[in-house]
C-alpha cells in the first residue's frame, strides 16, 4: 500500500501488510521465532553483510514487528519506524543515538518521571546536561541553546500538567541551528497530532497507551528518517536489545485497528467530564487542551485535531484530601498508565512523578493537589457519577 494512498482510518487497518504475501491470512501472522534459517551459507553471509534483504534473528527484525513498524510510520507520516519493548526503551534508544558524552539536551519543562530519571542518569554517568524550558518564545529557546546542544526533546501535551508546546515555534528555531527535535506523542497518538508533518524530526510513543488501547501490552515506538532508523536499528537497538516480542507487536496491530473510533470516544467523554469538573465547587483548576478557556487552546487548534482523553485537575485541599478522593471511587481504577478502555486515575506527585525532586516537581506545576484522569470508553454519565460521589 503506497503512503498516502488511503485515509487514516483505512491505513490503521491495512497499512504495512498485504495478506497475499502470507497465504491469504486476514490477520497478520505471529512469527513466534527467535531465528530464521538460510538457504545456504553464502546467503547467511550476504544477509549479515547487508548485501541481501531477509530476516536473520528476531532481535534484528521480525515480519510481525516489521508490519507494525511500517504501519506506524505510515500513520505518523514518517519514512520508517522501530518498535521497542517499552516506551522508555524507545526514549532511551533515540536519546542515546542522538547524544555523546558532554552534550546538552534542551527539554520541555514538564516531562514523564522516568524520562526525567533517564536524563538525570545521563548527566550523572556521561555529563550530558539538560535544561528545562517553558518554550513559550523563540528568544527563550535561543537563550538556552549551546554549541553542544544535540537535540530538543518535547512532550506535548506535557505529562501531567497538560500544557502545550507550540511545535511550529520550536522547529523554526531548531532548524536555524540544525538541531533535531524529538516529540513524545503518546498523549495524542498519530490520530490527533502529527509532529513530523509540522517539521519535527522524530516521534516517540509509549505504545502501551492509546496505540495498544487495551491495557494488555507494554511497548514503545520511534518514527523518523529511514537512514537514522536503520542506523539506530543496527547500533543502539541491536546492541542494547530493548526489542518487542512478535506477540506484543501483534497486540498493537490489533489495537491500532480501532484507534480512530476509540480516540473519538475518549475525547467525547473527556469533554463532557471536563465541563462538569469546571463547575464543581471542590475543584480549584482544570487542565484540558480542548477547553476554550485554556490559555494554550490556540496551540491545540493549530496542531491537534481534538482535545484527547486526558484531563488533569487540582482539588481544593491537601495531599491527603486528594488521596482520600481516589480512595472513594467505585469503578474508576486507581492506576498509572493511560489510554485504556477503562477510566484510570492517579496522583502524579506520589506516583508517576515521585522520582522528580520536590522543587523541580513544583516548578513543573505538579502540586500535591494535582490529579490525572485518563477518561475511558464507559458511559460518560457513569464516569461522572463516580467522580462526583468521590469529590463530595
Amino acid at each position: 500500500m503506497k503512503k498516502g494512498q488511503h485515509g487514516f482510518e483505512t491505513n490503521v487497518i491495512h497499512g504495512g501488510y498485504d495478506s497475499k504475501e502470507f497465504l491469504g491470512s486476514l490477520s497478520t501472522p505471529i512469527f513466534q521465532t527467535s531465528t530464521f534459517t538460510f538457504d545456504s551459507a553464502e546467503q547467511g553471509e550476504k544477509r549479515f553483510a547487508g548485501e541481501e534483504e531477509g530476516y536473520i534473528y528476531s532481535r534484528l527484525g521480525n515480519p510481525t514487528v516489521r508490519a507494525l513498524e511500517e504501519r506506524v510510520a505510515l500513520l505518523e507520516g514518517g519514512e520508517a519506524g522501530l518498535a521497542f519493548g517499552s516506551g522508555m526503551a524507545a526514549v532511551s534508544a533515540v536519546l542515546i543515538e542522538l547524544t555523546k558524552a558532554n552534550d546538552h539536551i534542551l527539554c520541555s519543562r514538564g516531562i514523564y518521571g522516568c524520562t526525567f530519571g533517564l536524563l538525570s542518569m545521563l548527566e550523572e554517568k556521561y555529563n550530558i546536561t539538560t535544561d528545562y524550558s517553558e518554550m513559550k518564545t523563540e528568544d527563550q529557546l535561543r537563550s538556552l541553546l549551546k554549541p553542544e546542544t544535540s537535540c530538543i526533546y518535547v512532550e506535548t501535551p506535557i505529562n501531567p500538567t497538560m500544557e502545550l508546546i507550540d511545535l511550529e515555534l520550536v522547529t523554526r528555531v531548531a532548524k536555524e541551528f540544525d538541531i533535531p527535535v524529538v516529540v513524545d506523542n503518546t498523549f495524542c497518538s498519530p490520530y490527533i497530532q502529527k509532529p513530523l508533518e509540522i517539521g519535527c524530526d522524530f516521534v516517540v510513543h509509549s505504545a502501551t497507551k492509546y496505540i495498544g488501547g487495551h491495557g494488555d501490552v507494554v511497548a514503545g515506538l520511534v518514527v523518523g528518517k529511514a537512514d537514522f532508523m536503520q542506523k539506530m536499528a543496527m547500533s543502539t537497538q541491536k546492541d542494547i536489545g530493548g526489542i518487542i516480542s512478535p506477540f506484543d507487536a501483534w497486540l498493537l496491530l490489533r489495537g491500532l485497528k480501532t484507534l480512530p473510533v476509540r480516540m473519538d470516544r475518549h475525547t467525547e467523554n473527556a469533554e463532557k467530564i471536563m465541563n462538569k469538573l469546571k463547575h464543581h465547587p471542590n475543584i480549584a483548576k482544570v487542565f484540558y487542551p480542548g477547553d476554550p478557556d485554556n490559555p494554550d487552546y490556540p496551540i491545540m487548534k493549530k496542531q491537534m485535531s481534538q482535545g484527547g482523553g486526558l484531563i488533569s485537575f487540582e482539588i481544593k485541599g491537601t495531599k491527603k484530601d486528594a488521596q482520600a478522593m481516589l480512595n472513594k471511587l467505585s469503578f474508576i481504577k486507581t492506576a498509572v498508565s493511560l489510554g485504556d478502555t477503562e477510566t484510570l486515575i492517579q496522583h502524579p506527585a506520589t506516583m508517576t512523578h515521585s522520582v522528580v525532586p520536590l522543587e523541580t516537581r513544583e516548578n513543573m506545576g505538579i502540586t500535591d493537589q494535582l490529579i490525572r484522569l485518563s477518561v475511558g470508553l464507559e458511559n460518560w454519565q457513569d464516569i461522572w457519577n463516580d467522580l462526583h460521589h468521590a469529590l463530595g
